[in-house]
């Protein structure tokens, strides 16, 4: 490296956490960031804990965010921390992410942005009043052949786009594990906590989002049936909707995590008047081009004959599987070259923008599953 590693600081993901360590490791990969600073639990003994268990120097080892804030705001800007990554439950990002990019730090967050479309429209409100920048870590963006994707359909490989199908399905809350005490499971099937969506916000936001990032699509209505099969649950664990897009185009998406031996699997299949695509997840180095009268083609992740975003999302040669920690560090790395306005690196990654999109796109799902009439109207405008 020629030049500095930024300075991250992370707010959530102490002890007990799953994604804080995904974080941690994905934005570590490319020895481009320095994790340096954290408030790393809502409980302030905990969070210190943490800290001293990830070997925090003491002085950057902070009870709470709001301790980390008005210490790193004293700071010279070549000592204070770059950016935050937030990776707390879903009710705090607002308040936490809109205090840090007022005072000028640039944000990495969590997905599902915020609670409400108010507070994401604020949220993208303040990025264009100070500059900031923004990144909503929507990881399965950053998979080489999802960029592949998106890149065949720009240039018309497939024609005009007809039909999608985006499926996320899940088992993990097949049963009420939040009973048990879960951490996960607890807070994700809490409206205060996780927002109005279950399975819509938690997983359904990613498959609106690789529709969006592969196709450019824009929802136009959704007619949406979202049911919570867990008794006293109360947010959807299972979601199936019809979607119509601007332009003509049609769309089923279906997020369940109630589908008993489903891990991961997130997949997604388009088609235009010229020809298909498909990705899975769970297979994420192979994407299937079936075009119209011709052989069915299997591009593979790390060969010379795909596009150069796909390329520069790449780490190994042909043959070498990368998979989720990469693909979430390419959004690292893309909101990295932004902060540092690098004009040689590819500045690729889901913006505040997404985010609101994705907020919009879960409201508009949760009043559509409401309505008698079922068809809603669901475009977002910037």
């Amino acid at each position: 490296m020629t030049t500095p590693k930024l300075r991250m600081a992370m707010i959530g993901g102490g002890r007990d956490a799953f994604i804080g360590a995904v974080h941690r490791k994905a934005a570590a990969l490319d020895g481009q960031i320095d994790f340096i600073a954290g408030a790393l639990s809502s409980n302030p003994d905990k969070a210190l804990a943490s800290g001293r268990d990830l070997g925090l120097p003491a002085d950057r080892n902070y009870p709470s965010w709001r301790a980390m804030l008005d210490a790193e705001s004293k700071l010279p800007r070549d000592k204070r921390i770059d950016f935050v990554s937030i990776v707390t439950p879903n009710d705090t990002h607002f308040e936490i992410a809109a205090a840090f990019a007022r005072a000028g730090f640039h944000i990495v967050c969590d997905k599902p942005l915020c609670h409400t479309s108010a507070q994401a429209r604020e949220l993208c409100d303040i990025v264009s009043q100070t500059g900031v920048v923004f990144a909503v870590t929507y990881n399965y963006f950053g998979y080489p052949l999802v960029k592949q994707a998106r890149h065949m359909v720009r240039q018309g490989l497939l024609g005009n786009i007809r039909k999608v199908i985006v499926e996320y399905n899940q088992g993990w809350l097949a049963t009420a594990l939040e009973k048990s005490g879960q951490k996960q499971a607890d807070w994700r099937t809490d409206p205060a906590r996780s927002g109005a969506g279950g399975a819509i916000g938690d997983i359904g936001s990613h498959a609106e989002q690789l529709v969006s990032t592969i196709t450019g699509l824009e929802v136009e209505a959704i007619c949406a049936d979202l049911t919570h099969f867990i008794p006293g649950r109360r947010l959807d664990d299972d979601a199936n909707l019809l979607i119509r897009f601007k332009g003509g185009a049609k769309g089923v998406l279906i997020a369940s995590q109630v589908e008993i031996g489903h891990e991961n699997d997130l997949r997604i299949r388009i088609w235009g008047d010229k020809a298909g695509l498909e990705w899975r997840q769970e297979n994420p180095n192979e994407l299937w081009y079936k075009p119209d009268g011709q052989p069915v083609q299997l591009l593979r992740r790390g060969n010379a004959y795909l596009s150069d975003d796909a390329k520069a999302a790449t780490r190994l040669p042909p043959g070498h599987p990368e998979a989720f920690f990469e693909a979430f560090a390419n959004v690292y790395l893309g909101a990295a070259a932004a902060m540092r306005k690098d004009p040689k690196a590819s500045i690729d990654f889901p913006t505040v923008y997404d985010g609101a999109r994705g907020v919009h796109f879960i409201e508009k799902t949760v009043e559509s599953a409401a309505s008698d009439r079922k068809w809603t109207s669901a475009q977002w405008k910037p």
